[in-house]
């Protein structure tokens, strides 16, 4: 390239770097996933709040959902001089309970904020306009259709700092029963116990059961990455002795294609990137797990309990967990079997899972992610390395040979089978495997996707910062160096690899380093920051093995050139 056209080329590339950074500013930047003021739909009439809780074999739903409007920092107000919704607040869970079913209808997480910077806890659940979210839950009785109105003790719960336990009691009177429902929060715990306590003063026995149900609209994963194919799984995902771990999408609810699975152990969830709400009922009873779409034409993944009789003079406890809140390994598996699987590794979870223990490992060393990731792909890269060297040898000897292959080339341009069998027998004569450096690679493949999408799904990394610029490993370089130096890397580890014989091929690869670098610009900093680790081991063993290849070659043409000495 001539200094003229040099000149012309670094000011432009410049240019439309700047150019780049500042539309990224204008119109990339996240947004909080809710409105300044999260307000809820008008509350129902009367008449619509007294449908019935029927069975699951028959509408399968909660009906009336009972709404309130909340504030601009969540608290609640009345609407159209209707009931207030009931405040419940603990260090980690900022929860709203609508009294007419005893509905969580709205959860925000103080640890957990909007974006980085922002001060507002993160929105789970929310009954409004822009995300429709709620979980509910009910009892079916059968002396009684509709939902039960509840009378808290009062409309404002907050655990102070030296409570560790905080209980929320709603109680309603009906047709000779006393009914309770009971949440119970523990500090620094994202599971809430819900408990129906159910009194029969009657004179006939009562048929009881739990139903839980997590409903949601089809609105945008507000978490989801920004990159180019880089997407976490949305939708409902249960669990059953059948099936340890099954995803059920919102294409599939809305298609009837699950019902009715009766499992004696199991739970239910709502997955989205980095945090899940799961509903988990008793272990040791037969429930019945269902999907459906409710009169709103919501999502429904649900739970029913059991039937329970209630005889006269006698109390009965109904309970269920529901967890709402981040996706951390270690809680989710404490809760339930399987559970930690709504972190979603994808089909490599087997291998992702392992990965993942070893960075909290590191970082629990270190107490750095971005350098627990460079650590762990050092680790990885060391693991795989007699892989890594066995391709590497195999790229030395074809570079080595390339000079060669091209004569042959060349020679046979014009017949491709005669030119074919010629290599095959080049091949054979000098050892070379032409598959040798491809082999060791692909077998190196699911180890890299599984760690690609453990970084990706871990709740640790978000808004984790690294160093110097990069403030949040879970979003994406907001000057793009990261994705810039990761294209440089795998421009150079090229370098080192053999030319293609196929000139289009060979242009093919060229364009690579450009192409891979323009997706990886929205890419979280975590993922691009293991990328060009990753290039960098590979070119440090490749430029390794290659020299080792060059030196021994080097010695066998010494002792070949040596005299013998008679």
């Amino acid at each position: 390239m001539d200094l003229k056209r040099l000149l012309f080329v670094i000011p432009l590339a410049v240019v439309t770097y700047l150019m780049v950074i500042q539309w990224n500013q204008d119109y990339h930047q996240p947004q909080d996933n809710a409105p300044n003021t999260p307000a809820l739909a008008s509350q129902g009439s009367d008449a619509n709040q007294a449908q019935g809780l029927d069975a699951p074999e028959h509408t399968s739903e909660l009906s009336g959902s009972g709404h309130n409007a909340l504030s601009a920092d969540g608290k609640p107000s009345s609407a159209n001089g209707e009931s207030r919704l009931i405040s419940v607040d603990t260090d980690v869970l900022n929860l709203r309970i609508d009294p007419r079913g005893g509905d969580i209808v709205f959860a925000s997480l103080p640890k957990h904020t909007q974006r980085l910077g922002s001060d507002r806890p993160f929105i789970l659940l929310a009954d409004g306009k822009t995300l429709d979210y709620v979980a509910k839950s009910g009892l079916e009785l059968n002396n009684h259709k509709g939902r039960l109105t509840y009378t808290p003790e009062k409309t404002d719960y907050r655990m102070s700092d030296d409570q560790k336990t905080l209980t929320v009691d709603l109680k309603t009177s009906l047709k000779g029963l006393d009914i309770t429902k009971r949440f119970i929060l523990d500090r620094d715990s994202y599971a809430i116990k819900v408990e129906y306590l159910v009194n029969n003063n009657g004179q006939q026995p009562v048929s009881a059961r739990f139903i839980g149900q997590l409903a949601r609209d089809n609105s945008d994963d507000p978490t989801s990455g920004a990159g180019v194919g880089v997407h976490s799984y949305l939708g409902a995902a249960f669990s059953t002795s059948e099936e340890p771990y099954q995803k059920v999408s919102f294409e599939d609810i809305q298609d009837g294609a699950f019902k009715n699975v009766e499992s004696r152990a199991g739970w239910l969830a709502m997955i989205q990137h980095y945090f899940v709400a799961a509903w988990v009922p008793d272990a040791n009873e037969q429930n019945l797990y269902y999907a459906t779409v409710d009169g709103q034409k919501r999502n429904v993944a649900a739970f029913a309990s059991p039937s329970q009789s209630v005889a006269p003079g006698q109390q009965a406890t109904l309970d269920a967990t529901l967890y709402v809140g981040p996706k951390i390994h270690e809680r989710l598996e404490a809760l339930a079997p399987k559970l930690d699987r709504t972190i979603d590794f994808g089909w490599l979870w087997f291998i992702a899972t392992p990965l993942f223990l070893i960075l909290k490992f590191i970082h629990g060393i270190i107490g750095n992610w971005g350098w627990s990731i460079i650590l762990l792909t050092c680790f990885v890269k060391a693991v795989l390395f007699p892989l890594s060297a066995k391709a590497y040898k195999s790229m030395a000897k074809m570079r080595k040979m390339q000079p060669e292959m091209q004569r042959i080339k060349e020679l046979h341009g014009d017949d491709r089978q005669k030119m074919s069998q010629e290599m095959m027998k080049f091949y054979q004569k000098e050892k070379i495997n032409p598959l040798g450096g491809c082999l060791p690679m692909v077998i190196q493949m699911p180890v890299f996707i599984a760690l690609y999408w453990m970084l990706m799904e871990s709740i640790e990394l978000r808004h984790a910062p690294f160093m110097l610029w990069i403030h949040d490993l879970s979003a994406q370089d907001p000057y793009f160096i990261l994705p810039i130096l990761m294209g440089l890397s795998m421009f150079l580890q090229q370098q080192l690899n053999p030319t293609p014989p196929d000139p289009t091929q060979a242009k093919i690869m060229k364009m690579l380093p450009i192409i891979f670098t323009f997706f990886f610009l929205w890419f979280p900093a975590g993922l691009v920051l293991y990328w060009i680790t990753n290039n960098c081991l590979s070119i440090a063993q490749q430029y390794f093995v290659t020299r080792q290849v060059e030196r021994g070659d080097k010695d066998d043409s010494d002792k070949g050139s040596k005299p013998v000495k008679s």
